[in-house]
């Protein structure tokens, strides 16, 4: 893509309904947790409740999480959603909220939004695992852009 192709882009902010479906049809996404002077920044796998809240499991390893300690630390996060499919059929959401540990008590709740989730077989010859935690990231404000290619109307 050339200077001029992207200083005539036709990039659009999407609406509530938008931002919506991507969430739901977007099983992974990036967390960014404020750490310091720099924020840790991890792939996550997650699942949207269909409102304006997302669920999300971390697996514990070793005897301190990083991100275990973050989330218990953070008031607020942020948390990325992209799918591009070509130079000019993406779309990107930004959610800014906070994030808090879901209680046992809530866990079917979890369980049923992270149907669509990702699920990688990375972590199957990893260490031995100490635990599962999961997350609930509500979310105070989201922002998204996208581009569809023509085809795509």
């Amino acid at each position: 893509m050339n200077i001029e192709a992207i200083a005539e882009s036709t990039a659009t902010s999407m609406n509530e309904e938008q931002l919506g479906d991507l969430l739901k049809s977007e099983g992974v996404g990036v967390l960014a947790l404020p750490d310091a002077d720099l924020p840790y920044v991890i792939p996550v796998s997650f699942g949207y409740d269909g409102d304006r809240t997302l669920y999300f499991v971390f697996l514990l390893f070793g005897a301190e999480s990083r991100k275990e300690v973050l989330a218990k630390r953070a008031d607020r996060a942020r948390f990325l959603v992209y799918r591009a499919d070509s130079m000019s059929d993406w779309r990107s959401v930004l959610l800014t909220g906070r994030i808090d540990p879901v209680a046992e008590a809530e866990w079917s709740t979890l369980r049923s939004a992270m149907e669509n989730a990702w699920h990688p077989n990375v972590f199957s010859s990893a260490h031995p695992m100490r635990g599962v935690e999961g997350y609930r990231f509500e979310v105070d404000s989201w922002t998204g852009i996208q581009q569809r290619s023509s085809a795509d109307g």
